[in-house]
């Protein structure tokens, strides 16, 4: 498996997290962070830090999907360049193509 395999698969994993972080979220501050409130005195780790742990989330996962991404393209590039062609230059033979003109047509 070669490393851009790997960070092939990274970005996925990450892409999906991230998909999954924001459907959580609600535009107006409903969502998951309200749904743990719910108005009791009672919070599971209260609304404001289940948001904020959201909007963490949500940064640090595109930040690690943009490097990845730029990662993945310098491997690819270091890769592309360390490669040597595996055509055998010797045993190649190139004819050069005869290609007709007008003036071989008004000799005949």
């Amino acid at each position: 498996m070669t490393t851009f395999s790997i960070f092939l698969i990274l970005i996925v994993i990450v892409s999906f997290l991230l998909v999954v972080v924001i459907m959580v979220q609600n535009p107006k501050g409903g969502g998951l962070s309200s749904s743990f409130g719910g108005g009791g005195t009672q919070q599971l780790g209260g609304v404001k830090k289940t948001t904020d742990f959201l909007d963490k989330s949500t940064w640090t996962l595109a930040t690690l999907l943009l490097v990845l991404i730029l990662l993945s393209n310098i491997d690819l590039m270091n890769e592309g360049t360390a490669q040597e062609s595996k055509v055998n230059t010797e045993d190649v033979q190139v004819e050069t193509p005869v290609i007709p003109t007008a003036e071989d047509d008004n000799q005949e």
